[in-house]
């Protein structure tokens, strides 16, 4: 089966790949429409495997990204038309030079050609990936979590639609519907079709693609993010930052998991925190430097664990460490963060420069919220993925990130001498 699918996507990559622009966008906004027209018929899909996800004891967080709502799948059609105003980057010359030798050399961006992407409890993935990559000319290959597997039907059933009622080939965007764990694993072998994998899930996932496959992967979307809060930071301000960093959507990859507050405010700060993160709903979980300053707060305090530093909550829990200073903090990042996002509170601009340049993580901010690291909200439309990689692409990944390049030389009968 997964061969038969291999090729016939790279066939529809050759087609999609000389589309205009023009075309393109028609296609996208047929697919916008009919998103909204099948929303009843999406949102029923949606539901079985909610009911199914409840019955297995899927938590909380996982629910919350699984659920589409008529609000959420308005946003996703929006997300969608904005998709059609971003810049095509396909045929834009990056560079270009007239040689000493005669040649007149230039790089000019091509989509990649066929993506393959692997992501679990995340519907609305199925959408944001085959948009930017028909917006691309790459055809796509997707293999979501048997948890979305009547939604991913349904919304691929849409796009396939749209696509042949715009006289695109229907393999531009393919779903592997079965969940078996095989097919998993023969998909990372098929470099002869596939040219870039991309899995969006936990670290298991991202383990098992690193290991195991034969094409090039592209790993992120795991955040660990850290939230350093200095001496200097003015507290109101800073809490409200906090709050949107952990509260606002727990569940995705850029919500706030370890909070790190300057030892020389946490007498003052952290009681304050307390009440805040009890407001919220926010379940503490403390250093023991920091459990001196919560244990007697409104706010549900429980000891920190090696294992929690390193993995994501994805849920309204947060840990928190005293730190004795900047240099503590950046060492705490790198030792637990996964170079994803992470922030710093601070009314000094010298500590701000300093953090900057010394965190190496995939979006730095500074006096802002982790939440930002999205490609919508970084006006790069949606995103396939948030890399945490360096080399081919980092951070949100959007339309640029789904090309590469040729280099294109012209001659006038030019022999190399």
């Amino acid at each position: 089966m997964l061969e038969q699918m291999g090729k016939a996507a790279k066939a529809a990559s050759w087609q999609l790949a000389q589309l205009s622009t023009n075309q393109k966008n028609q296609a996208l906004n047929h697919i916008a429409d009919l998103l909204e027209a099948e929303i009843e018929v999406l949102l029923a899909a949606n539901q079985q495997d909610m009911e199914q996800a409840r019955e297995q004891g899927m938590s909380e967080a996982l629910l919350d990204r699984l659920l589409l709502t008529p609000e959420r799948l308005n946003a996703i059609a929006y997300d969608v038309r904005q998709v059609c105003r971003l810049t095509d980057p396909v045929g834009q010359v990056i560079d270009g030079q007239l040689l000493d030798s005669g040649l007149q050399l230039s790089r000019r961006r091509v989509p990649l050609g066929v993506i393959g992407v692997i992501y679990e409890a995340r519907p609305n993935v199925t959408i944001d990936v085959a948009s930017l990559c028909l917006k691309t000319g790459n055809a796509v290959i997707l293999r979501g979590g048997k948890e979305t597997h009547h939604t991913n039907q349904a919304m691929v059933k849409v796009i396939q639609q749209a696509l042949e009622q715009s006289g695109l080939p229907t393999a531009g965007v393919q779903a592997i519907n079965k969940p078996d764990r095989e097919l998993v694993a023969e998909l990372l072998k098929m470099d002869r079709y596939v040219d870039m994998l991309i899995p969006r899930g936990g670290a298991g996932l991202h383990k098992l693609c690193r290991e195991q496959s034969t094409i090039p992967v592209i790993t992120g979307g795991i955040g660990v993010c850290h939230t350093f809060v200095d001496e200097t930071i003015n507290v109101e301000k800073a809490l409200e930052i906090i709050i949107n960093a952990k509260v606002q959507r727990p569940s995705a990859c850029n919500s706030l998991e370890t909070l790190l507050v300057h030892e020389k405010i946490a007498a003052d700060f952290l009681p304050i925190l307390s009440t805040k993160m009890k407001e919220q709903g926010v379940t503490l979980h403390a250093s023991e430097s920091a459990i001196a300053w919560l244990r007697d707060g409104p706010a549900t305090v429980v000891e920190v664990t090696e294992d929690d530093y390193c993995d994501e909550w994805l849920s309204l829990d947060m840990n928190v460490e005293v730190v004795s200073n900047i240099e503590q903090a950046i060492e705490h990042i790198r030792t637990y963060g996964t170079a994803h996002s992470d922030a710093i509170l601070t009314d000094s601009l010298q500590l701000a420069d300093h953090f900057v340049r010394h965190v190496d993580s995939a979006a730095v901010y500074v006096n802002a919220s982790t939440r930002f690291t999205d490609g919508g909200q970084f006006g790069l439309g949606a995103e396939v993925a948030v890399s945490t990689q360096k080399l081919h692409s980092r951070g949100p990944m959007g339309l640029d990130a789904l090309t590469t390049y040729k280099w294109i030389g012209y001659g006038n009968y030019l022999p190399r001498s």
